[in-house]
């Protein structure tokens, strides 16, 4: 299990991890989301939206290269958007994203940057007062 994946399974068995598409707008509206994360497999249709919405909510957004399918082997649901609620959980899991301790080697075919696995969609400041 990745440093990341660690995280997520803590942030979900804390309450603190919203699971798809429906359940991050809900967060994002009510002030609740810290940060959005996407799995690689998204549709680009989806992920325009996710950063869209978290860009309008002023909520960090990243992509990692982790699959449906690796999200269902971690959190038992197969979900390609995993909004955190917990501000401390989204500040580490967004550290993990930028410094590349996901610990997700990223495809070479696709991803060059050598970034751990995820990518920054977009980096906004959020004031939670």
């Amino acid at each position: 299990m990745t440093e990341l994946e660690g995280l997520l399974t803590i942030c979900r068995k804390a309450g603190q991890l919203a699971l798809g598409f429906d359940p991050m707008k809900e967060a994002l509206a009510e002030g609740k989301a810290y940060a959005v994360i996407t799995a690689a497999d998204i549709s680009p249709k989806t992920g325009k939206e996710v950063r869209y919405y978290a860009e309008k909510y002023g909520v960090p957004a990243a992509g990692t290269d982790m699959t449906m399918e690796q999200v269902y082997q971690a959190l038992g649901k197969k979900a390609g958007i995993l909004t955190i609620c917990g501000e401390g959980f989204a500040g580490k899991a967004m550290d993990l994203c930028r410094t590349g301790y996901g610990g997700m080697a990223p495809a070479p075919e696709k991803n060059s940057n050598a970034n751990g696995g995820c990518t920054a969609y977009e980096q906004h400041k959020t004031d939670k007062a």
